[in-house]
């Protein structure tokens, strides 16, 4: 009787130790995890880090992991040499897929499969963004949020004032730009000048013009450098962009206003009084420089975007894309939660609601997003028949961030066109090897 009682008792002291032991480790742990400080390199400052902050807090309060940020416009040069000194960040807001795969081919990353659980990914996105995360089989890089980047934005107010209709195909588009000009008007603001980055947005425009007048194949024949920059389908897209760009009366400032104005800052000429233009190709993050500059405005009323108009009816209204992904340098299990965290549909939830981007995370709640527009932005990357990575951002960092970005500054600031493409040809040809 007396051992049958027994047991019981040992049973409930064991538990107790059991329990405390846990208790223990599970102390031990989180103070072990709290010591600890992950370390993350990326582009975002101003309101994009502020936002990023927001994504992070409740998983630094809930872990007790704290992640050292820091930004950095010239991403791809401080990465590439932090590396190349053995010193990366645990994390990075990877550039570009392009350079993502240079650093996996070079043994520099982290297979992500050891983190994440693939099959749950896989449920969560579609296979394109999984691809783009990948090389050579192995997964590098997880998306945490997309931008939408075929967008003509404009003023619905300024547009019914003059009344001016939003254009449905490209000479819709061109036509309406004469007649802005023949009103006195400016129809254009671009602004090229992003720091070391300059010249990007205008690889932008090359972009969405190679895929709505030569196709997505030829396209990808391109982004791979199957065809050479002087190829006719490339320059034939270089010219169109020239007819916006290098017209002085199409764009607001001009060419040299285009060179000097901060991609950020154009876009508020479309909100002055009487407007200085009418018209801004960006992508779906230009919204947050919008309301920065304009806290007043309202969406949807005050400003609105339309899709970048087809050229070639043959290929229609192709969907250009680019998004921010993650990457793992230093494998740790404080780093490891920060990317499952990174990669959930909390997150990104917090991410699109602080910041309006788009979620390429199927199992985000279109509700997370602030406002109309950005889930109609949302939509149309969901419903686009073509999508296609932006293209620099898929090349070789000597072309994508190096020779593609200054040839479209050297075309703007007045270069002849053939000189610019031979010059990109021969840095490609260097890159590709």
């Amino acid at each position: 009787m007396a051992e049958r009682r027994h047991p019981g008792r040992l049973g409930l002291r064991a538990l107790v130790w059991v329990t405390l032991a846990a208790l223990f480790v599970a102390m031990v742990g989180a103070q072990a995890l709290a010591a600890r400080t992950v370390t993350m390199l990326g582009t975002w400052g101003g309101q994009e880090l502020e936002a990023f902050r927001k994504v992070l807090e409740p998983f630094e309060k809930e872990t007790g992991i704290r992640v050292e940020f820091t930004g950095t416009r010239d991403l791809p040069a401080v990465l590439t040499t932090r590396v190349q000194a053995g010193n990366p960040p645990d994390l990075a807001a990877l550039p570009n897929p392009g350079q993502m795969r240079e650093f996996a081919r070079e043994g520099h990353l982290v297979d992500l499969s050891k983190a994440l659980d693939v099959k749950v990914l896989r449920q969560q996105y579609a296979p394109v963004w999984l691809d783009l995360g990948s090389y050579d089989g192995k997964l590098y890089a997880i998306f945490m949020s997309a931008d939408l980047k075929s967008l003509v934005w404009y003023s619905p107010k300024a547009f019914a004032a003059k009344g001016y209709a939003v254009p449905k195909t490209w000479d819709e588009m061109m036509a309406l730009s004469d007649r802005i000009v023949k009103d006195g008007g400016t129809p254009w603001a671009i602004g090229l000048e992003s720091g070391a980055a300059s010249g990007w947005p205008g690889t932008d425009w090359i972009e969405d013009i190679m895929l709505r007048t030569a196709g997505p194949e030829v396209y990808d024949k391109w982004v791979a450098h199957q065809i050479p920059w002087t190829d006719p389908a490339v320059r034939r897209a270089w010219e169109t962009f020239g007819k916006i760009a290098l017209n002085p009366k199409y764009v607001y400032g001009g060419p040299t206003g285009e060179l000097t104005t901060n991609f950020g800052d154009s876009v508020n000429a479309l909100f002055t009084s009487p407007p200085r233009a009418y018209m801004h190709r960006q992508a779906t993050f230009i919204q947050s420089f919008i309301l920065k500059a304009n806290p007043g405005l309202k969406a949807g009323t005050d400003y609105d975007f339309f899709a970048l108009p087809p050229i070639d009816p043959k290929w229609g209204t192709p969907a250009l894309g680019a998004a921010d992904m993650v990457g793992m340098f230093k494998d740790s299990p404080e780093a490891r939660m920060v990317i499952q965290y990174l990669a959930s549909p909390k997150a990104q939830e917090r991410w699109v609601a602080a910041l309006g981007k788009l979620s390429a995370n199927k199992a985000v709640s279109m509700n997370a997003y602030p406002d109309p527009l950005t889930r109609k932005a949302a939509k149309i990357l969901v419903d686009a028949q073509v999508f296609r990575f932006d293209g620099s951002d898929l090349m070789p960092a000597a072309v994508g961030s190096g020779s593609f970005w200054t040839g479209i500054l050297d075309y703007v600031g007045g270069e002849d066109l053939d000189s610019v493409l031979e010059k990109i040809e021969r840095s490609a040809e260097e890159a590709y090897r």
